[in-house]
């Protein structure tokens, strides 16, 4: 399935045609939601997957958050935070499938459990107990990139504006994919260089309206002729930058008048100081105050705040 005119059709039409998770005619799920509602969950069935994606999409729940939002209620009741008392019958193990699935229902009425999970993981787990078991940054959950392994993923999620996103920079297209170029996931030197390009250059995408999929092939040097044709202006790569580093501030100097700053711009706890237990990124934690040191010289803010010669550098008032 694609968007009209889009030749990348990331879209995909599913059917569950038997069981007790059938469904027909439904769409995805898409690479997070596989990952936020199955492996996060433990949930290893597809089709329970399909279903519960299918639920978010009806009831308006965003799959990240939900699924995320139920692995830390599981956490908390293996950990026995949460009772059973409070669960009305449900049984929140981590790969139950039909309680991950019911759980999406819940959370959608407030019924019993539901009321607390509709309330995010952030303040579900401050609710029971143990908030350093929500992942999430701002109060918005993490997707399915573990900033241990990739540290310049780690960056953008403390320093994104509307927290723990992934699309604010998607800086593991240099350190994965290997676009626009291949860079180290584990070394934090130079990240915040990388952090920045990504997160500016992401602003003007957006509000042009356009797929954050074209990045993976189309630079700033691209979107210069782009936008002065639809415009009229006369824009280089240079000036596309500047004004998604105008956005990038504006939106900072919103979220300062609300009361978010340094202080903000932070990881959970275990992210920092639970090393990964396996894999190529053993033994590695975050790096995070050695980034983000670099990372605000190259912004002009101290302590998470646009400096007044900052703002008089971009014109905003």
């Amino acid at each position: 399935m694609a968007c009209w005119g889009c030749a990348i059709a990331c879209g995909r039409a599913t059917e569950v045609k038997v069981g007790a998770f059938q469904i027909f005619n439904t769409e995805g799920p898409e690479y997070e939601s596989i990952w936020s509602l199955g492996n996060d969950t433990g949930v290893i069935n597809l089709e329970a997957i399909i279903k519960a994606n299918h639920l978010c999409d009806e009831l308006g729940l965003d799959t990240i958050t939900m699924g995320s939002t139920i692995a830390c209620a599981m956490e908390l009741y293996e950990k026995g935070y949460i009772k059973d008392e409070d669960l009305q019958g449900l049984d929140l193990s981590f790969g139950n499938a039909a309680a991950m699935v019911e759980a999406v229902w819940r959370t959608a009425y407030k019924s019993g459990i539901g009321k607390y999970l509709a309330l995010g993981s952030k303040r579900l787990a401050e609710i029971f107990g143990n908030p350093d078991l929500s992942m999430s940054v701002k109060g918005l959950e993490m997707p399915a990139y573990d900033p241990r392994a990739i540290k310049g993923i780690g960056l953008t999620y403390a320093t994104a504006n509307r927290g723990g996103c992934h699309v604010t920079g998607y800086t593991v297209a240099p350190e994965i994919v290997g676009l626009p170029e291949k860079i180290d996931p584990l070394s934090y030197e130079g990240k915040a260089v990388w952090v920045k390009a990504f997160q500016d250059f992401t602003c003007v995408v957006n509000s042009t309206v356009n797929c954050l999929f074209t990045t993976f092939a189309l630079g700033a040097e691209d979107y210069a002729p782009l936008l002065s044709y639809v415009t009229g202006w006369d824009l280089n790569a240079d000036e596309i930058m500047k004004i998604g580093e105008r956005i990038y501030n504006l939106e900072r100097l919103i979220i300062n008048k609300y009361g978010f700053d340094g202080k903000d711009d932070t990881l959970p706890k275990r992210l920092l100081t639970e090393p990964l237990p396996d894999g190529v990124a053993k033994g590695h934690v975050v790096e995070l105050d050695k980034m983000k040191e670099e990372y605000y010289k190259l912004r002009g803010w101290v302590d998470g705040k646009p400096t007044e010669e900052k703002l008089k550098e971009l014109d905003i008032p």
